[in-house]
């Protein structure tokens, strides 16, 4: 699913994963529903915590 993206997604890669717009991006980590950090004024997201977020949120656990 995630093979062809690096261990870290950019805001644009984590937007074309989980098939999302941006602000619908930014809310959730924001909100911290999905986990990433800001290194300067660029997000980054590890590949694990969209994983982490699709199990979560498809109740697959």
């Amino acid at each position: 699913m995630l093979e062809a993206y690096d261990d870290l997604l950019t805001a644009d890669e984590a937007c074309e994963a989980l098939k999302i717009g941006k602000n619908a991006l930014y809310a959730l980590l924001t909100s911290r529903s999905l986990k990433g950090y800001r290194n300067g004024r660029v997000w980054r997201i590890p590949k694990q915590a969209i994983v982490e977020y699709i199990t979560e949120q498809a109740r697959l656990a």
